[in-house]
C-alpha cells in the first residue's frame, strides 16, 4: 500500500455544474503521468483535463475535466 492514490474525475457540464463521472484508485506512476497529458479516456469517451486538486478532508484526488466533442 502507499504505491496507489484515489482519484475522482469531475466533468464540467454546461450549465455550469459538476458531475462527477468516476472514481477509482489510481497508481502514483499514472497520477504522476498528469504533468505530460492533457487529455484522458474514461468509457470511450475522451475528456480534457482542466485543474485538478488534492482534497485533504478526503484524501483523494480531484480533477475537472471537460469532454471533447466528435466532429
Amino acid at each position: 500500500m502507499g504505491n496507489e492514490m484515489v482519484v475522482v474525475l469531475y466533468e464540467k457540464l454546461a450549465g455550469g455544474e459538476l458531475g462527477q463521472i468516476d472514481e477509482r484508485t489510481w497508481t502514483l506512476n499514472m497520477v504522476a503521468a498528469l504533468e505530460h497529458v492533457n487529455y484522458v479516456t474514461v468509457g470511450g469517451q475522451e475528456y480534457e483535463t482542466v485543474e485538478g486538486r488534492l482534497n485533504l478532508d478526503t484524501g483523494k484526488l480531484e480533477i475537472l475535466v471537460v469532454p471533447m466533442r466528435n466532429a
